[in-house]
């Protein structure tokens, strides 16, 4: 059973490892202050534990940030990887994914910060390794700066910082915003239309294409996006990278053809400390591309932080 809130498109999908993580998502309400009052926000969520209740003594929760326009199905592959041995938790950022949108508040840092700060403390209730891919770096990145005390260590995979925001759309008419979101929602939609008319259907490209825009079918979507746009998103955050003082591992696919390559030596070089490991035969996602290698390095550096 597929829970309520996720589209009816979602019995689409054949991919057993995206069937598994779909039946496990939840969605509970946390409280998050905004200004002087709170706001209840439905947040999407999957937790997994090596025994689904208590976590391994001695071991540090991890907790898994997605990326832009995505939602917490991206990492289907990599949690049961971590589950066997660390409690694991991914959530849906506000705005994202399966996560109830609310129209009343502005989806930007701040907000994102704030309420992922609330989900932290009221349902993990202790510090965390913090794992963001994408514009989930950034969110790790910026949240570790606000609150250091609720993480302990980093994990950045291909992430926003020094490339990937997008400064200019605080300045654009919102016609021309609405028109962004629109081509984000079509070019998924075209690519799952041109794979589906291929003489032999690729089953596995046709899974991968429908988690990727499932949650562009949630009630929303594309005010949020357009929220998001029109904060500006984290075009500040360059030149803070060096500030971050936790343990720091950057994991970069060798193939990124998002942001390329270069990205990863420079936050190597911002962050005092850290740890780049280059992930072979991967692109942008190497936890999907090459999740069982990136499983293997997140769980020697948390067996580092352990000691």
């Amino acid at each position: 059973m597929f829970a309520h809130f996720l589209p009816s498109s979602t019995r689409e999908i054949q991919d057993g490892a995206a069937i598994a993580l779909l039946q496990c998502i939840q969605r509970r309400v946390v409280q998050v202050p905004v200004r002087e009052s709170t706001t209840a926000i439905a947040t999407a969520y999957a937790h997994y534990s090596p025994d689904s209740s208590t976590p391994v003594p001695g071991t540090i929760p991890i907790l898994l940030l997605h990326g832009f326009d995505s939602s917490l199905l991206e990492f289907r592959r990599l949690l049961p990887l971590l589950a066997h041995r660390h409690e694991t938790w991914a959530i849906d950022l506000l705005g994202s994914g399966f996560t109830e949108y609310i129209a009343t508040l502005a989806v930007n840092p701040q907000t994102i910060r704030q309420h992922l700060l609330s989900v932290v403390k009221a349902w993990i209730g202790r510090p965390v390794i913090l794992v963001g891919a994408s514009l989930g770096g950034a969110v790790a990145i910026d949240f570790a700066l606000h609150y250091p005390s609720w993480v302990i260590s980093l994990v950045l995979m291909d992430s926003v910082g020094f490339s990937g925001s997008f400064p200019v759309g605080q300045f654009l008419p919102s016609p021309l915003i609405e028109l962004g979101a629109n081509w984000l929602y079509f070019r998924k939609h075209a690519a799952l239309a041109a794979a589906s008319a291929l003489p032999i259907l690729d089953v596995s490209l046709l899974d991968a294409l429908r988690c990727s825009l499932l949650h562009q079918e949630m009630p929303g979507w594309k005010d949020a996006i357009a929220s998001f746009t029109r904060s500006g998103g984290y075009a500040n955050l360059s030149d803070r990278i060096t500030q971050v003082t936790h343990p720091t591992l950057i994991l970069w696919g060798k193939s990124d053809d998002v942001f390329g390559t270069a990205d990863a030596t420079r936050f190597e070089q911002a962050i005092a400390g850290s740890q780049l490991v280059w992930v072979e035969g991967a692109g942008h996602v190497p936890h999907f591309d090459q999740p069982q290698v990136v499983a293997d390095h997140l769980l020697s550096f948390a067996q580092q932080i352990e000691r």
